[in-house]
């Protein structure tokens, strides 16, 4: 009895020690803001929790400062993927007629249609996949050293694409929500949703469908975003590590490097980027069926009614959306690192 009685006064007098240590810390860097705010931020900055959450943090940053940048041009590209859907002839639309069409239908502000849902996907996914890249490179990296070795493009491309896994989950309600703001427009005036933000959109589509509709094509989402980091992260992360030896400036590395990231990270994902689209912007019809029942039958039907290289429709305006919204957010993201350091 007295023996479990003295473990708990030890455990007791462990906790309060880690309590006034804890208190005491706070107590110096409160302290130091008052002498000197940016030391104090500095050791703020170094704290075992901020060292864990920045990666995080750097990367939504990052990705928000990106998508505020590109918005009218993932609101083309969209519009672009849904345009003739169901059959092999027609016009072809083109970025210039759409964006037209957008602005003689409402105003200008209207290519900003979704940009709260895409905000909100930044600060989810984007939060996620750079703050996880991030993590297990340094992990990965540390093992490599250990081993007196360098960390191989193999190990940057598994990092890449299980961060980009993991993430697309988190994110896919986001996703899904700026994707029904963004084709509201195409319905006839009678049918749209008109939704005023990615909450009421979310909501509105959790009463009508089931909350597990925020996860419609989720699949193809996943698959989409592995594709994406594998080609943006992985070669990203190996053309740094290759321009590191030449005679290039660190900012003219990063630029060349994330320009790179940005071709193959079109190239790998546009064909599920395109399915998710189509997937996730589906309704019943009036017989109460959906177009597609999932990815690979969106896949098929595309491929059999549309042809194969409709899965690459709109590649200049997706890499014109994508190419700049990785270099934005490979660079954002580069500098918070920096100064965070």
């Amino acid at each position: 009895m007295s023996s479990a009685v003295d473990q708990a006064k030890q455990k007791a007098d462990e906790a309060k020690k880690i309590a006034e240590d804890a208190a005491k810390k706070t107590q110096d860097i409160a302290l130091l803001a008052k002498d000197d705010p940016k030391a104090a931020t500095q050791s703020f900055l170094h704290t075992p929790f901020m060292r864990g959450a920045l990666p995080f943090i750097n990367g939504g940053a990052a990705g928000m400062v990106a998508t505020s940048c590109i918005q009218p041009i993932d609101m083309i590209k969209v519009r672009l993927q849904l345009a003739g859907e169901g059959t092999t002839g027609g016009p072809k639309p083109t970025p210039l007629g759409i964006t037209r069409d957008i602005i003689a239908k409402g105003k200008v502000l209207d290519l900003y249609t979704g940009l709260s849902a895409g905000l909100l996907r930044q600060a989810v996914y984007t939060t996620a996949r750079l703050g996880f890249f991030d993590t297990f490179m340094k992990t990965l990296t540390a093992r490599a050293e250990a081993k007196d070795r360098k960390i191989g493009f193999y190990e940057r491309a598994g990092s890449g694409l299980t961060a980009g896994g993991l993430a697309a989950m988190v994110g896919n309600p986001a996703d899904l929500a700026l994707i029904r703001m963004q084709s509201d427009g195409l319905k006839p005036a009678a049918e749209r949703a008109n939704y005023r933000s990615v909450i009421d959109a979310l909501m509105r589509i959790a009463k009508t469908e089931g909350i597990g509709a925020w996860w419609a094509g989720a699949y193809p989402t996943v698959v989409r975003a592995m594709a994406l980091n594998f080609g943006q992260l992985a070669f990203f992360s190996e053309a740094k590590s290759q321009f590191k030896d030449t005679s290039l400036s660190p900012r003219m590395q990063t630029l060349s490097a994330s320009a790179i990231a940005g071709f193959f990270a079109s190239f790998f994902s546009l064909p599920f980027d395109f399915v998710k689209t189509r997937l996730q912007k589906q309704s019943k019809g009036p017989d109460g069926k959906l177009p597609y029942n999932g990815m690979f039958d969106c896949f098929q039907k595309v491929f059999r009614n549309e042809g194969p290289l409709r899965f690459y429709r709109g590649f200049s305006t997706y890499y014109v959306r994508i190419a700049p919204h990785a270099m934005i957010t490979l660079i954002v993201a580069d500098y918070l690192g920096f100064i965070t350091k």
